[in-house]
């Protein structure tokens, strides 16, 4: 859906050209910041919060609680966020947008497209079209989630058509928790991943904070290594028609 320009009516002094509504769970601390360092102009971010417990997390059974409480509170913070009359919406949270595979993904944005009447871009399809973009094939990825939601997420990598090298899963103690990662495990899991049979590197989970991290990774690797964050914005202002380039975020946002 291409928003509403700029009219003597409608036009916003800060989102003249696009306002953005993006949802995140209240645990998280690292999407509303990571889509402000990714504005370009006259596009704003509104973020609003998908009520969830802090809730302690141990094993797969655990991290399903977690993820369908979420699921829960979807609806309400998409009503919330509707009064401030965004143009589109932004997903920034990621782990029920890929389960069920391609149908589950595409259930969950339309159902969400549904009640809102706009149009949704998730991770689960924001980073397929990022590694179908780039030409890869051959793929690994890392989360902050247990096996089960690891399981959900390869199978819809696979879906999709790419082969999955290797995944590592962080098995993140708390959603909040998930922001406290520090950039040193991640420099080892992404050594690990990488290899000569992987044409690039996903990170999933929005609340892991590899926004830069995954920008200097490519620098080192030689390959994309693609943030959730990041893909899922790029998507979002693609489908509205804005092409402008973001720099320093990584080759997504500054080639597509």
């Amino acid at each position: 859906m291409v928003p509403v320009r700029a009219t003597a009516t409608n036009q916003d002094s800060r989102g003249w050209r696009a306002k953005m509504a993006v949802l995140g769970p209240s645990t998280n601390t690292i999407v509303q910041p990571d889509m402000d360092d990714l504005r370009v102009p006259g596009v704003t971010a509104h973020y609003a919060r998908i009520f969830v417990e802090n809730l302690p997390v141990g094993d797969n059974a655990s991290f399903k609680a977690l993820t369908d409480a979420i699921t829960l509170s979807v609806d309400e913070a998409v009503k919330s966020v509707l009064t401030c009359q965004p143009d589109y919406i932004v997903m920034g949270m990621s782990a029920i947008t890929f389960y069920g595979g391609i149908a589950g993904a595409e259930s969950f944005r339309a159902r969400i497209a549904a009640l809102s009447g706009l149009g949704v871009s998730t991770g689960a399809i924001a980073t397929a079209e990022a590694l179908k973009r780039f030409g890869a094939k051959r793929v690994s990825f890392l989360s902050p989630y247990f096996p089960n939601a690891n399981a959900e997420v390869r199978n819809f990598f696979e879906e999709s058509g790419f082969t999955v090298v290797r995944d590592h899963c962080l098995q993140c103690a708390s959603p909040v928790a998930i922001a406290q990662v520090p950039d040193e495990r991640l420099r080892h899991v992404l050594a690990e991943l990488d290899g000569p049979d992987v044409d690039a590197i996903v990170q999933v989970g929005t609340n892991l904070s590899m926004l830069d991290l995954s920008a200097a990774a490519e620098k080192v690797l030689g390959k994309p290594v693609i943030s959730i964050n990041a893909a899922t914005w790029w998507h979002a202002l693609r489908a509205i028609g804005i092409d402008d380039a973001v720099w320093g975020k990584g080759s997504l946002l500054e080639r597509f």
